[in-house]
């Protein structure tokens, strides 16, 4: 579960991230609160599944213990994405 993945690794709840679009069309995403969490997609559901890949990196989190802590995330000043999908949350 999600939460738990969170509360054993000290995943916060709520992650503040950033967004630009590069000349090549891909779009970036960091965090200001995390140095070093970068990761790149091409669309929507594909900046989550990078997002959450990216956050489980930072906090070594065992690609056994899940794929997924975040099924949504808001992006400063872009809106949201959503998992359409709520199957891909173990």
């Amino acid at each position: 579960m999600p939460h738990q993945i969170k509360a054993k690794y000290g995943i916060p709840d709520k992650i503040n991230y950033k967004l630009r679009l590069t000349e090549d069309g891909w779009f970036v995403v960091t965090s200001p609160d995390y140095p070093g969490l970068i990761t790149q997609g091409r669309n929507g559901p594909e900046i989550l599944d990078m997002v959450n890949d990216a956050v489980l990196t930072y906090f070594n989190v065992p690609r056994k213990e899940g794929d997924v802590v975040f099924n949504m995330m808001e992006i400063d000043g872009h809106g949201q994405i959503v998992y359409k999908d709520v199957k891909q949350i173990a």
